[in-house]
């Protein structure tokens, strides 16, 4: 319903029993829907005013979860393999992709010295041209970021070496050269 009405933050939500009568739903269950995502920091209700849409990037919902759901090393190492793997399958869309090459060129305007690593791999994901993908990696990226296991600032030296190997199309130099990166930025 959100995203079929265009609403997004800052935006009213119908009332509750709007909302029973277009869900049709009993209106204590939307009360406790609503409930829930007030609790979870996707809502806000304004007393006298309505309830309104929070904006996501504000929320706690991923420190929130990974503290019931990533407690083991296990899940820790997962959530990095899987966010792993999923850069490199964007390696791979991103070689496969018509890009001209002004299009990874782009990438080294918006990076200099101490860039972290994942601000720069977000872009070549976005060049993947894979909307769920890119949520999914943004998901897994929340949850690795609260795990505050290291420090990912590279310098522009390395980006440049990066776009560079990226632009010869070679899948094998440009994995190499992301391993590379990868182990540079866990050991700063």
């Amino acid at each position: 319903m959100i995203e079929d009405n265009g609403l997004t933050p800052g935006d009213r939500l119908p009332s509750e029993r709007e909302l029973s009568e277009r869900l049709h739903v009993g209106r204590s269950s939307v009360r406790e829907a609503l409930r829930a995502l007030e609790l979870l920091g996707l809502i806000e209700t304004r007393r006298g005013e309505g309830t309104y849409i929070r904006d996501f990037k504000d929320h706690q919902l991923i420190p929130l979860l990974s503290t019931f759901i990533l407690q083991g090393d296990k899940s820790k190492r997962d959530v990095i393999e899987t966010k792993t793997l999923i850069e490199k399958d964007c390696l791979s869309l991103v070689l496969n992709r018509q890009l001209k090459e002004d299009h990874l060129n782009r990438l080294l305007d918006e990076v200099d010295d101490d860039t972290p690593l994942d601000d720069f791999l977000v872009k070549i994901i976005q060049l993947a041209d894979n909307y769920l993908i890119l949520r999914i990696w943004l998901i897994l990226k929340d949850f690795s970021d609260s795990f505050a296991l290291h420090d990912d600032k590279l310098q522009k030296s390395d980006y440049i070496q990066f776009i560079q190997v990226l632009t010869s199309k070679d899948q094998e130099k440009v994995l190499k050269v992301y391993e590379k990166l990868k182990g540079m930025s866990n050991n700063r």
